[in-house]
């Protein structure tokens, strides 16, 4: 349990106050009014999908995946081995033997590459999660002592007309947690252009090899 889920519960009793005095209209001209049309959401709901992101997945995720990579190892070790033979069929073998190590473990575009690439996302993703609600569960800690809580409060108590004194605090602690969201989101698209390219299928890498055939030699790709 990190600094977020402990602030969870008083911090989602004052954001569905919040969302409560939203619902019927922010101040006009409020700064937070670009933040709702971007993100789409109120503060509470938005802090209660975020809740659900811890990074120890995405950790073991990247852990999983480097576990895999072991197996390929193995196998590149196997066919890293010379035959004890020649001939053409064994200089055909030899060069298919060449392409399939270059396909599983050379370079980026590789299969090891690519699941090299994928654990490091996925590591990325754990520290931008951490980050992320690090920087969410300060913003909740200071909207929760700020005197803009205190008007929330006071204007969602049973019986009492909420005015616009408590309109414009809900706005102000809206706009405090949206931004801090808007920010992490913006990580989150910021790594995704990042790991992208390095997350993109791999391909077969055609080698032409020479293969024995009678009356002549025929090409073929493997």
């Amino acid at each position: 349990m990190d600094a977020l889920d402990r602030l969870a519960e008083p911090g989602l009793d004052l954001l569905a106050r919040v969302d409560t005095l939203l619902a019927a209209g922010a101040p006009e001209g409020h700064r937070l009014w670009p933040l709702l049309r971007r993100m789409q959401v109120l503060p509470g709901a938005a802090v209660r999908e975020f809740l659900d992101l811890h990074p120890a997945p995405l950790t073991d995720a990247g852990h999983a995946v480097r576990r895999l990579v072991r197996g390929y190892d193995d196998t590149c070790a196997l066919l890293g081995d010379q035959v004890a033979w020649s001939g053409a069929a064994a200089s055909a073998y030899d060069e298919a033997r060449a392409t399939l190590l270059r396909h599983l473990d050379e370079g980026p575009e590789s299969l090891v590459g690519r699941l090299e690439s994928t654990a490091s996302y996925a590591d990325a993703l754990a520290g931008w999660v951490e980050g992320s609600r690090v920087a969410l569960a300060r913003a909740l800690a200071e909207v929760l002592g700020s005197s803009e809580a205190v008007a929330v409060h006071a204007a969602t108590r049973p019986g009492v007309h909420a005015g616009p004194a408590g309109a414009s605090a809900a706005a102000e602690i809206a706009t405090r947690i949206l931004g801090v969201l808007g920010v992490a989101y913006d990580g989150a698209e910021t790594l995704l252009r990042q790991w992208g390219p390095s997350l993109a299928e791999t391909v077969w890498r055609d080698r032409p090899a020479v293969a024995p055939h009678y009356g002549g030699t025929t090409r073929i790709g493997y």
